[in-house]
């Protein structure tokens, strides 16, 4: 693949990311419950990453920075199911 291939699926993993966001903010509108709005959060810190990943070179010295988004991404998600369990218990 070019790296104009590349670069175009990263944007359209970076739409689908912020389309399921706004998904997502939607639930959050409609019920009020943190557990959309966080994440809402995930899936916009991951389109981040992946708009980071279409434009950092992963052949730099840092380029395994680009990863850190969908790292926070993925503990904002833990971060919601513990907060949703911990919720239905009190």
């Amino acid at each position: 693949m070019s790296g104009d291939e590349i670069t175009f699926i990263h944007g359209m993993l970076t739409l689908a990311c912020v389309a399921i966001g706004v998904k997502f903010l939607k639930f959050w509108r409609v019920s009020g419950d943190r557990f959309f709005i966080w994440f809402t959060a995930a899936f916009w810190t991951f389109a981040m990453g992946w708009t980071l990943r279409a434009f950092v070179p992963s052949m730099s010295e840092h380029g395994h920075l680009v990863f850190l988004p969908r790292l926070l991404g993925f503990l904002m998600i833990i971060a919601a199911i513990i907060d949703k369990n911990r919720q239905t218990r009190s």
